[in-house]
C-alpha cells in the first residue's frame, strides 16, 4: 500500500524559506515520478512541482525560480525547498504519486506565509 507522509510546514514571514519533506513507502520509489500539489482555502488543488524518476524537474509558473524539488532515492524522500515565500503561497501542500493508475496523496502539511 502506498503511504506518503509530509512534514516541514509552518508559519513563515514573507521572504522567508521552508523545506518540505515527504516520506514514501509501498512503492519502488526510484521508479516513480513524484509531485507536490497545494490547495488554498476556496481554491482548487494545483500542481506545484514534479520530479521524474530520471530527475527531470518541472514547476508551475507561479513558483518557478523560487521553489526547488529534489529527491533522495536512498531514503525514499522527496523535498520541496521554498524560498522567497509570498502570502499567496499559503496553502496546504501535498505529496503525490501515481501507481497503476491510482493517484495517492499524503495528509498534507500547512504552509502559512504571513507577517
Amino acid at each position: 500500500q502506498v503511504h506518503l507522509v509530509e512534514s516541514g510546514g509552518g508559519l513563515v514571514q514573507p521572504g522567508g524559506s521552508l523545506k518540505l519533506s515527504c516520506a514514501a513507502s509501498g512503492i519502488n520509489f526510484r521508479l516513480f515520478a513524484m509531485h507536490w500539489y497545494r490547495q488554498a482555502p476556496g481554491k482548487e488543488r494545483e500542481l506545484v512541482a514534479t520530479i521524474t524518476s530520471a530527475g527531470g524537474r518541472n514547476y508551475a509558473d507561479s513558483v518557478n525560480g523560487r521553489f526547488t524539488i529534489s529527491r533522495d532515492n536512498v531514503y525514499n524522500r522527496v523535498y520541496l525547498q521554498m524560498n522567497s515565500l509570498k502570502p499567496e503561497d499559503t496553502a496546504r501542500y501535498y505529496c503525490n504519486t501515481i501507481r497503476q493508475g491510482s493517484s495517492y496523496y499524503g495528509q498534507g502539511t500547512q504552509v502559512t506565509v504571513s507577517s
